[in-house]
């Protein structure tokens, strides 16, 4: 197997929950996507260079192209297209519901290696990107930036970032909706647990102001379908409510809420052209980054 095809290993998220670092993960994610981007189903997409100079004294290092070097022993750096000057806010629910996990990761440690790989990848693209991380307020704000360093502030950030409090997701995205002045790509990781009703109100604030949307909602699959059997006792992971119960007694009814819940998502937000994304935390980034892509390149990208 050529070594390049080894990065793919990395798109599964039981495979880096064991990786503590964010930049390596969002680098290895990333080489991992587009090792696999000539493949079904990602074909007719490509994150591509506009061609190679010859290697000046002060050139960054990470721009040399190792693979030309390989074959010609010169080195070239890759020289990229202009700037498209789309920005592009990833917006990052840190509130408590998202410590969840019933397996290795969590929705927030996923959530925050997705953001990193969409940073990274963005950047590559020469995007402007910043990130809002919020609970029930907003806690930080990094402004897009499309200089390579932004990525080190992101991930600063997302590496401090701890979920402690409950959330009110719709008032922080109607005060980051007033905020960002000019029209730019909002991509919101969150599991959206907050009254459907006014994030989808919320959502729609942002399409008003003639943003594109994107949303990952993000899950962990025993929140999707309940896989209890034994009697178990629940926590509300903002409140501290605990209720315990035969998950069996539950089952049905729960499973037809859920489903019922995100095929509400799904609608409302397909009728105000928002595109809504459900992942769980074991689906693999690259259903993600793909899926960023194809708004990318309608974008113009």
């Amino acid at each position: 197997m050529p070594f390049q095809t080894e990065y793919q290993k990395y798109l599964d998220p039981q495979v880096v929950s064991r990786l503590s670092r964010l930049d390596l993960i969002a680098r290895l994610v990333v080489e991992g996507f587009i090792s696999g981007l000539h493949r079904s189903p990602y074909h007719g997409f490509s994150v591509e260079f506009s061609e190679h100079r010859p290697y000046i004294p002060g050139d960054p290092l990470r721009n040399i192209d190792w693979k030309v070097l390989g074959r010609t022993d010169r080195f070239y750096v890759k020289q990229f297209e202009e700037e498209t000057n789309l920005k592009a806010y990833l917006l990052l629910d840190a509130s408590n519901s998202m410590r969840y996990a019933s397996r290795a990761i969590t929705k927030s440690r996923y959530a925050s290696c997705l953001s990193a790989a969409l940073s990274y990848l963005m950047l590559m693209q020469r995007d402007a990107v910043g990130l809002a991380v919020f609970d029930n307020a907003l806690r930080s704000y990094i402004p897009p930036r499309s200089a390579y360093t932004a990525l080190n502030a992101i991930l600063k950030q997302l590496d401090a970032s701890e979920c402690r409090n409950d959330t009110d997701l719709a008032s922080v995205l109607h005060v980051m909706a007033e905020r960002i002045q000019r029209r730019g790509l909002v991509v919101l990781l969150s599991d959206l647990l907050d009254d459907p009703q006014n994030v989808l109100n919320a959502l729609k604030h942002f399409r008003h102001k003639k943003h594109e949307v994107i949303v990952f909602h993000i899950l962990d699959p025993a929140e999707i379908a309940m896989g209890f059997d034994r009697e178990t006792v629940f926590v509300d992971m903002e409140t501290q409510e605990e209720i315990q119960t035969q998950p069996r007694h539950l089952r049905s009814g729960y499973d037809a809420a859920v489903s019922s819940w995100m095929e509400r998502f799904k609608l409302e937000c397909r009728e105000h052209r928002i595109d809504y994304i459900p992942m769980d935390t074991s689906a693999s980034f690259a259903d993600a980054l793909f899926r960023y892509l194809i708004v990318r390149k309608r974008l113009g990208g």
